[in-house]
This record gives structure tokens, sequence and C-alpha cells, in this order.
């Protein structure tokens, strides 16, 4: 006979059997909802984290676009700084009062050359001897000035005016665009070809320069700048070199330049001195002297046009540059003028040697058929207003050492020759020189 619900109680492990499965189940209620949302709360920290490192990402990826973007805004602002601005930037140990900049450049050293040489029994020499004060005048506005105390083709030692100039930095900001446009007013080097860019003694890497040696200063106004790639500059100058200009006919110069990469640069030059009168000499220098007057005592006037082109080849440790000209002098002598054509090229390479050494050579020449005057290392006197010259050529050889960018020793020896209108030869010239060339 069964026994009673009742009497389970005295039945000890049938009853905590009993109670046991009853407890289970209410445990299994109680707590299986919380379980249910540690797991839902699990899956959704899991869910937040997930769409959070996604966000993550996301942001750094446009981060690292916007630096791109700003790396490459930087690089063309480095791009479009005037190239033809060649006013030089103020070393970091220039003096200076305030935003005034002072700055001094100079070389001297030892000369020696053949017996039609301008040194022909040696002679110790200051071959430059330049001050240049700059400072900002208002905004983008800036004046820059130099005196030269001494250069090589100076036969004194009494100050003479070099650049001096207003300078208007970035007028192209006008119509928001950077450095399309600058401006100088003033006294400036003439802008053809690109050999007056570093023929200063600090820069040139050879003591002397080459045979073609376009340079000069003279007062007018200046424009340059750059779009991407390409460069300008071009300016309207006083053609003579007297400081009394050339009448209301003015000298233009100008030149455009190209540089496709870090490697390369390219420029076009061209020139006319101007109408100037038969007893002046131009503004600019050429050969180691000037463009005068070669026609008869009937000539009242002369000019002289010019074109160059300038090629530029940079790896780290040197340099190949070749340039190649024309030009041509015409004056109003009677029988309907005297027209002469005249040719020239230079090559320069420059190879930096172990340790601060480097080496450097030039070749250079200039032709006329006709002749002109052509100074080169002879006697200025004796070549400016003495025989033409058809052919005058000179090869360069140096040796340098570089201290630092403040401070160069060079050795130069370099051979020349050629020939005059009527036959005679120039074959005693030869330049032996040492310099030590400085800037602060």
């Amino acid at each position: 006979m069964q026994k009673p619900l009742a009497s389970l109680d005295g039945d000890q492990p049938v009853a905590r059997f009993f109670w046991r499965r009853i407890l289970i189940v209410i445990f299994s209620l109680v707590l299986a909802p919380p379980a249910r949302a540690d797991g839902t709360n699990l899956a959704g920290e899991v869910r937040l984290l997930r769409e959070q490192n996604a966000l993550l990402q996301q942001q750094v990826k446009q981060q690292g676009e916007q630096i791109r973007a700003l790396s490459e805004q930087f690089h063309e602002l480095q791009s479009s700084a005037p190239a033809d601005d060649d006013r030089p930037s103020p070393p970091a140990n220039r003096f200076s009062l305030g935003q005034v900049h002072l700055g001094a450049e100079g070389g001297v050293g030892y000369a020696d050359t053949g017996p039609e040489g301008f040194a022909p029994d040696g002679k110790f020499r200051v071959d430059e001897a330049r001050l240049s004060l700059e400072s900002p005048i208002w905004d983008d506005v800036y004046f820059y000035g130099e005196i030269y105390l001494a250069t090589q083709e100076m036969s004194d030692m009494d100050a003479k005016m070099g650049e001096l100039y207003v300078e208007f930095e970035n007028l192209s900001k006008l119509w928001r665009q950077d450095n399309q446009l600058n401006a100088r007013l003033g006294q400036m080097d003439i802008p053809f070809g690109e050999e007056y860019l570093t023929r200063h003694a600090i820069d040139d890497p050879l003591i002397t320069h080459s045979i073609v040696d376009y340079w000069g200063a003279t007062p007018g106004i200046e424009l340059y700048g750059n779009a991407g790639k390409f460069s300008y500059v071009i300016a309207a100058q006083n053609g003579a070199g007297d400081g009394n200009g050339a009448g209301g006919d003015k000298a233009v110069a100008g030149r455009i330049g190209f540089d496709p990469d870090e490697h390369w640069h390219f420029s076009a030059s061209g020139m006319r001195t101007g109408d100037l009168r038969a007893d002046q000499l131009s503004a600019v220098w050429f050969g180691s002297g000037f463009f005068r007057s070669i026609g008869s005592a009937d000539t009242t006037r002369f000019h002289v046009e010019a074109a160059e082109l300038d090629a530029t080849a940079r790896w780290r440790s040197g340099h190949v540059g070749v340039l190649g000209g024309w030009a041509r002098y015409h004056d109003n002598d009677s029988g309907g003028g005297n027209t002469r054509n005249i040719y020239y090229y230079s090559a320069e390479a420059v190879q930096n040697l172990p340790g601060k050494f480097y080496a450097a050579t030039r070749w250079s020449q200039v032709l006329c058929r006709d002749g002109i005057p052509v100074v080169g290392y002879g006697n200025f006197g004796d070549f400016l207003y003495g025989p033409l010259t058809t052919d005058l050529w000179r090869l360069s050889l140096g040796l340098g050492y570089r201290f630092s960018d403040q401070l160069v020793l060079k050795l130069e020896y370099s051979f020349e020759g050629g020939e005059e209108l009527g036959g005679g030869s120039r074959q005693h010239e030869n330049f032996l020189g040492t310099e030590a060339a400085f800037k602060f």
C-alpha cells in the first residue's frame, strides 16, 4: 500500500532529493535572467569596441591624408620661392641690429700672369671686398644695399655702389597668388645669363670667371617671380655704364627659367643695351671689359643685342653647367652701319672630393670673325682700346678646400690664348692664383 505524501517527510533521502530539485529550479529561475543580461552586455560592449576601433581607424586615415596634403603644400611653397631672387639670404651668424642685417664678403690672395697679362710681375691683391645691408621697411617692403670696396676689375680702392634697391615682395597676393610677381626699384644686377649669380668670390668655385663673364649693375626697375616650375625676371635699366643712362632709349634684359626637378635647370636670356653714344661704354660687362663703339669717327650711336641659353645638371656631390650665346654689335657708321656677330660658349664642372676638397674646371671661348674688344687676362688698357680680338679661349683648372660655407681656400691655373684681327697671337696671358674667400 502506498504511503501518503505526507509520509515522505519521514523518509529523509527522498525528502532531500525532492527539496534539492525544488531549489535547483528556483535558483535557475532567479539566476537565468542575470546570466542572459551579462551575455547581452558583453556582446554590446564588444560591438561598441568594434565601432570605436573603426572610428579610430577612420580618424587615423583622415589625419594621414591631411599630413600628406600639408606636405605637398609645403613642397609647393618651397618650389614657388622666386628662383630669380638673387639677393642672398642673411647667414645665421650675420651681425644684426634688430631687423637690420649687416654682412661682408671678400677674397684675398695672390695673382701672377704672363708678360702680356694684368700682373706680369705677380702681386698680392684684394680680389673682392663687399659690405651689404638689408632691412624690412614696411609689411613686405624691404631695402637692400651693397658697397664694393674692391673687385678684381677695380684698379683703385675707391668705394663704388653695387646693388641698392627697394624691393616689393609678393605683389601677387593682391590676386591671392604667392610669388607670381615681385618688384625692385633702384640699382640691380643686369638679369642676363646666369654666371653673374655665382660671381662673388665665396660663390665661384674658381678664382677667375669665364671669358664671357656677363655682369653689371645699373639703375632701373625689375620684375620677377615664378609659376610652378617656371620662373622669370625682366628689367628695364640704363644702358650706359657712366651713370648717365642712354638718353630716352633704355636697356632691356630678361630671363625665363625652367626646373623640371631638383637635378636639372634650364634658362633662356635676352638683352638689348639700348642705343649708346659713341663716347659711352655699356653698363654690361663682357669679356673682362665693356662693349664700346668700334666704328669710325663718323659713328655717333651703337647698340648690342644678345641671346643666351644655360643648362645645369646637379648631383649630390657636384654639377655640370653649360652656356652658349650670340651677340650682335651694330652702329650707325657711314656707309649703312657696321654689324658684327659674336659667338661664345662656356662649360664648367665641379666635383667634391674626399674630405672637404673639391676640383673644378671651366672652358670658355669667344669668337668674332671681324674682331671685337676682349680683354681677358690681358692688360685692360691695351686690349679694351687696342687691337681687336677674333678668338680668345680659356681653360681653368682649380682645387679648393671648404672649411665651411663662410671660408674657402682656392688654387687655380688657367691657360689663355687666341688671335687678334690681322693675325697677331695672344699666348702670354696665363694665370696662376690663390685666394681665401670669406663671408660673415
